[in-house]
């Protein structure tokens, strides 16, 4: 089984970072390996909306997202992790999903979804505000959703936390690291 991850924290070692870490080690009791996608240190440009994509599915900006693309066609099983910055998805998240619309012109316009593949494909959703304030988690979300379908990913967990907005904050919570290991686990248990 094939599983992919997207870090969409700038913070090293930060409290995304932990968490996701924390659902890898949960995937790895499975004999699964995950790749893992920093995207804070790849170098990947903003969507130009630019219209290049439409016709054929595919982007037509050259840099580190081709390495997403083929990676997401092929996976069974794909983590995104981000803080909620603003109510929101991180920059760095946000600019490998606006990137997506290459996807989304191949499945809506051209008619040809990425294949469920032979164990489906499911979702993981991992997140943490500084702000007690659930908006942020309906806003990022929304986006989440959006990406997860729009890459064929008919459905998807969502793990998150508020209230955590200093580096390493989430180790004080009573079960958060143990959460995000079951949602690992839970991801690759057929």
């Amino acid at each position: 089984m094939k599983v992919i991850a997207f870090l969409g924290s700038p913070r090293k070692d930060g409290n995304t970072e932990l968490l996701l870490n924390e659902a890898i080690k949960g995937i790895k009791v499975f004999g699964s390996v995950v790749q893992v996608f920093n995207l804070n240190l790849m170098k990947i440009s903003p969507c130009q909306d630019c219209g290049g994509c439409d016709e054929t599915g595919r982007c037509i900006v050259e840099d580190e997202m081709s390495q997403i693309y083929n990676a997401i066609k092929t996976a069974d099983r794909i983590i995104l992790a981000s803080p909620i910055f603003f109510f929101g998805l991180s920059a760095q998240a946000k600019i490998m999903i606006d990137r997506c619309q290459a996807f989304w012109c191949e499945k809506y316009l051209l008619k040809k979804p990425i294949p469920s593949g032979e164990y489906g494909r499911k979702g993981l959703l991992l997140l943490v505000g500084g702000m007690e304030k659930e908006a942020g988690i309906k806003c990022s979300e929304a986006t989440a959703k959006a990406f997860f379908r729009t890459i064929s990913v008919p459905e998807h967990k969502t793990l998150s936390f508020l209230g955590f907005n200093t580096k390493s904050a989430i180790l004080r919570h009573p079960s958060a690291l143990k959460d995000a290991y079951e949602a690992g686990r839970n991801l690759v248990k057929i």
